[in-house]
């Protein structure tokens, strides 16, 4: 998948290893998580024909079947290059991109990424190919965190991977470390961010109807661990484990949609502790909260034996979070109920939910974002009214999309996101005390959101159509953390209302014009799509939505809002409000 993780846990649940302890030495304690390197690549490779005992009803792969032998494949990577029995740590978050049905052919492919001192990350590759048409598509990637498990107390410390030598495995194994710190971080974003989405408590997410309370699809299931269930060194084997939790999780989800649901994704499978032979295993799984096309359901196994229930104790071992979507139905909406909460944990689950999102949706976006092509038009007297039509439309249309999904709610401020496959948009609401007219004055000049943006640096008018409602901006923007000054040249097309009830609107989008070229020390980055609609509530007050497509130029100055770690939305907003509220019209030119 992409880069999607979360905080390494070095102590595993059972896996799959060997009694065999070959190229072991004891750990340097004050150098706990060197990296030190093996003399053979350690990759292997497992294919499988889908037969029917693999399938669901629908004839397609059960997730939890391939779950077990994406777990098998990594952990035989694992041990072939530590050379001793290896447990999992966890799985970070998978994403699966094809569907694969009876009479296919999986193939997974292992290889250990990088070693650590006491762990490791495994890199898998899953692929599907048509046996008739020999067409290959892939399933899905994944980044697995193995651990040794020793004889005895006696430490063991790995060797390092040796050099790479391709293109990909140089990468591959570069990132592994950065990956690394990344589960580390993203712990703590999570953090950041629940302190915030307690405001979001009760916000629907955009559907119609009576809510469902999350606690009506509570699933508990119970399993004996038996000898097949057990690895080769006799804990429970995390595959099977994995699939158990994908059964549970899979009966929450339909019971929430009254319909089949399908796994999208997991959000990272964690091992807390292993279970044996005669453990008992109790899976319970509910779903945290719903969103537009997708249902989060969280998953908590715990374990105990026989002596253990006799004190009242149990073990918690595992835990993840499984997205899933609507099956592509005819004649069903595809969307989930809204959720509701009636008990305190219930209210943490649903607001854990909303983090989550928030951090699975920065991960994809920061981390894949790319555009082919140029976004920009040229712009000249000519076209004008061809673009400033275009420019128009492409606002009303982002404005007109439904599905926005409240991510942050503050004082007079409300900031909500959308994405449609690889395409996220932003809309921030802002309650403003002055008339709508004073508002699009004030907004219609690029030239004075210096004063309240602080993004711009300089903003100057370079070209202007037939009348005022066309004009062409050059506005530098400062550098962004490590990023360097970035500059653009858009187009502003406004309008007043047509009728009562209409909006007034301002558009943005980048153009090319030859009386400004690239510059030295300048970035040049475009806009899609971007503009304000401006609605009249009162005489004295209106309400501001401010929209933007997001494009890689303008991801920088939103992106730690996404992630966590940043309100640059609300404070950029809050700044436009007071000077709407303050600025006297007559400071701009109409």
């Amino acid at each position: 998948m992409n880069l999607d993780c979360k905080s390494l846990h070095s102590t595993g649940a059972g896996d799959c290893g060997d009694q065999r302890a070959l190229r072991v030495r004891a750990p340097s304690r004050a150098r706990e998580e060197e990296e030190v390197t093996c003399p053979h690549p350690a990759d292997v490779e497992m294919c499988q024909s889908v037969l029917p005992c693999h399938a669901n009803d629908r004839g397609q792969l059960g997730a939890g079947q391939l779950l077990k032998w994406i777990d098998t494949t990594a952990c035989l990577a694992a041990e072939k290059h530590a050379g001793v029995p290896c447990v999992t740590a966890s799985v970070d978050d998978i994403q699966f991109e094809e569907t694969v049905r009876v009479g296919q052919i999986i193939n997974i492919k292992a290889k250990v990424n990088r070693a650590f001192n006491t762990s490791m990350e495994v890199g898998i590759r899953v692929s599907v190919q048509d046996v008739l048409t020999g067409v290959l598509k892939r399933v899905c990637v994944a980044y697995s965190t193995f651990v040794v498990k020793p004889a005895g107390s006696t430490k063991v410390r790995l060797e390092p991977v040796e050099a790479p030598g391709a293109a990909e495995e140089q990468l591959e194994h570069s990132l592994a470390s950065e990956r690394r710190r990344l589960r580390l971080y993203n712990e703590e974003a999570f953090s950041r961010l629940m302190q915030d989405c307690h405001l979001l408590t009760g916000v629907s997410n955009g559907n119609c109807g009576a809510l469902k309370s999350t606690e009506s699809t509570k699933v508990e299931s119970i399993e004996l661990v038996l000898p097949p269930h057990a690895n080769h060194h006799g804990n429970t084997f995390g595959g099977q484990i994995m699939a158990w939790m994908e059964n549970a999780a899979t009966v929450a989800a339909s019971r929430l949609c009254g319909s089949y649901p399908t796994l999208k994704s997991v959000d990272m499978f964690k091992f807390r502790g292993p279970s044996t032979v005669g453990d008992r295993l109790v899976f319970k799984a509910m779903v945290n909260n719903a969103f537009q096309k997708s249902v989060e359901v969280g998953v908590r196994v715990e374990a105990y034996n026989c002596a253990e229930w006799k004190q009242g104790g149990v073990r918690h071992i595992n835990s993840a979070f499984l997205l899933y979507s609507l099956s592509a139905e005819p004649q069903r909406t595809q969307a989930f109920p809204d959720v509701t909460f009636t008990t305190k944990d219930g209210e943490r689950r649903y607001l854990a939910a909303i983090a989550r999102k928030r951090i699975r949706l920065a991960r994809k976006h920061i981390l894949s974002s790319k555009e082919e092509g140029s976004l920009s038009v040229p712009w000249d007297k000519s076209n004008q009214v061809y673009l400033g039509y275009n420019n128009v439309a492409a606002l009303t249309v982002l404005a007109g999309k439904q599905e926005w999904e409240m991510n942050s709610v503050q004082p007079k401020v409300r900031i909500s996101m959308n994405e449609e496959q690889d395409t996220l948009s932003v809309k921030v609401e802002m309650d403003v005390e002055a008339p709508a007219g004073h508002v699009f004055a004030l907004l219609s000049d690029l030239r004075l959101r210096r004063s309240w943006d602080k993004h711009y640096s300089s903003c100057e008018e370079v070209e202007f159509g037939d009348d005022a409602d066309e004009r062409v901006y050059h506005i530098k923007c400062p550098p962004i953390n490590a990023d360097g000054a970035r500059d653009f040249v858009i187009l502003l097309s406004r309008r007043r209302p047509c009728k009562e009830g209409d909006p007034y609107i301002i558009a943005l989008r980048s153009v090319t014009v030859t009386a400004v070229p690239p510059q030295v020390g300048f970035t040049r980055s475009e806009a899609m799509c971007a503009g304000f609609l401006i609605y009249h509530d009162s005489p004295g007050s209106c309400k501001v939505s401010y929209y933007n497509q997001v494009t890689s130029g303008v991801l920088p100055y939103i992106a730690g809002n996404l992630a966590g770690w940043s309100q640059s939305l609300e404070e950029t907003a809050a700044s436009c409000i007071a000077f709407l509220e303050k600025v006297s019209v007559k400071t701009t030119t109409l």
